[in-house]
């Protein structure tokens, strides 16, 4: 791309263009005579930017070389941007002598670069507007889907005649599969908007798959279907995943569903987990029903999407493998899918691997020794997370010196502070009433509450959020899955200060 060239006399009053190269003049449209002896401000407009001109001014004054993106003028009064580059000229005994501008038209490249930004702007408002659609109107519409529900099964509950039955039945299967729609809808809008909390634990693969075959069995008997899954014995040991796991096994129940209703009568189905790397463990569902098309498998995870549904008559909403994949991957997993058409299907989900309670606790215990004839004191411990809080009792029950109370509300957890006076405050972040940042507010401007050491116990690892928790007031910070190790040095420090100064904070 060819630029204009201008030289300028540094000299002379208003430094004019002594020379302009055809560049130049084909750029901006003047000729010569209009351009010699001028300064180049002839080419700024309304829409020039003052700041960048007055930056160009000083790095002028100050004998600098600049380049600089403006807003310029032709002369027949269309816009064009102009990658600017002056330079200053010297002689062998270092005085001045010119000023040698470079202009190259960038026009193109600025209005493509803006007219992208624009577009994602518009395509992430559009995203948001209908994320929030979608969630007030699942919420609107599970009021009346409830009453319809419900009346028809009081009406089919009032030993109707067979033909109005049916009718009721054919109500009821209807409401229930808007439902259900209804319901993934407003997860995955929800999830979109990023108003869906996970919850991350130490999770039993193990616990989960079977929790999810006994809901499955008899859905896979209606259609003689056999399922396989390792027992106690045979079972990967160590299976443990770091996730949220109501919504594991909402993926997995998904994935078994999806299995039992597009495979053939009397075909089998096949539950598996093994070690993927260092870090992850990897769960998988096998088929034997008709498999997918290749040039199919992308449409898989497409919301409404139905890939199959005509070799069932079975109702779906073509949502659930799309929630799915939102779902694993906002739990930091991956979600996938291999097929041979007349073969069958295997889904596959991958998880970050995590250490079990047990396993932690073993870690952690030469800690554990030295803190359990040393310490004495009273915990708070805030959480509504029944797993997380399952371990922390657990750790405290062989230490009769600690107490441990719990509340599972931020304002209970509050009242408790006030009134019993903990030694030590262990705080979530996530808690059904409070945000864990406004609980540590409170407690922080409480005159009676300011003076006890907070801990933060979250999944939220950002460092973000530890840095604004830190110093909104904050003593710790520590990670899930609970690393008891941390945990209990963390205590140990607070709750056993130095007999010959009065406590310090963490």
């Amino acid at each position: 791309l060819s630029s204009g060239v201008t030289i300028t006399d540094p000299h002379l009053p208003d430094k004019p263009i002594i020379f302009a190269n055809p560049a130049f003049y084909s750029l901006t449209g003047y000729s010569p005579a209009e351009v010699i002896g001028k300064n180049c401000r002839f080419l700024q407009g309304p829409k020039t930017d003052p700041g960048t001109v007055q930056r160009i001014r000083e790095a002028i004054a100050t004998r600098r070389t600049f380049r600089e993106n403006l807003l310029n003028y032709r002369k027949d009064g269309t816009e064009f941007w102009s990658e600017l580059t002056v330079g200053p000229i010297f002689d062998d005994d270092g005085k001045l002598i010119n000023f040698v501008g470079l202009q190259t038209d960038i026009t193109e490249r600025v209005l493509s670069g803006a007219a992208l930004r624009e577009a994602k702007d518009e395509a992430e408002k559009a995203n948001r507007a209908k994320s929030e659609f979608l969630s007030r109107m699942s919420h609107e519409l599970r009021t009346p889907m409830n009453a319809i529900l419900g009346f028809a099964q009081v009406l089919e509950m009032n030993g109707l005649a067979d033909q109005p039955r049916e009718c009721v039945t054919h109500i009821h299967k209807a409401g229930t599969h808007l439902l259900a729609l209804i319901n993934e809808v407003l997860d995955l809008s929800g999830i979109e908007a990023g108003r869906i909390t996970f919850s991350l634990e130490v999770v039993r693969v193990q616990d989960v798959v079977r929790e999810c075959l006994d809901l499955i069995r008899p859905l896979a008997a209606a259609r003689a279907l056999q399922l396989t899954a390792p027992n106690d014995a045979d079972a990967p040991a160590g299976a443990h995943v770091l996730a949220d796991r109501q919504r594991f096994k909402q993926v997995v129940l998904n994935l078994l569903a999806n299995a039992v209703k597009y495979n053939r009568e009397g075909g089998s189905l096949q539950v598996s987990w093994r070690e993927e790397g260092a870090d992850r463990w990897q769960i998988r569902v096998e088929d034997t029903g008709f498999g997918i098309a290749a040039e199919e498998l992308g449409r898989l995870f497409v919301p409404f999407e139905r890939l199959g549904a005509e070799l069932t008559a079975t109702e779906g909403t073509g949502l659930g493998l799309a929630l799915s994949k939102k779902l694993i991957e906002a739990m930091g997993g991956e979600i996938g899918v291999a097929s041979v058409t007349g073969e069958g299907s295997t889904f596959w989900l991958k998880l970050p691997r995590s250490a079990s309670s047990l396993q932690q606790c073993e870690a952690g215990g030469e800690a554990t020794e030295a803190i359990a004839g040393a310490s004495s004191g009273a915990v708070l411990y805030i959480e509504d997370n029944l797993s997380n809080l399952t371990l922390i009792e657990f750790l405290f029950s062989h230490r009769p010196r600690l107490k441990l109370f719990a509340a599972m509300q931020g304002r209970l957890g509050l009242e408790l502070a006030r009134q019993h006076q903990p030694d030590l405050i262990l705080l979530d972040l996530h808690l059904p009433d409070l945000l864990g940042d406004e609980v540590l507010a409170i407690l922080k401007n409480d005159p009676a509450t300011k003076h006890i050491p907070v801990a933060m116990l979250t999944a939220d690892a950002t460092p973000g959020r530890e840095a604004r928790l830190l110093a909104a007031g904050a003593d710790a910070y520590l990670t899930k899955p609970i690393d008891v190790s941390a945990l209990l040095r963390l205590i140990e420090k607070t709750l056993a200060p130095r007999a010959d100064q009065p406590r310090q904070t963490l």
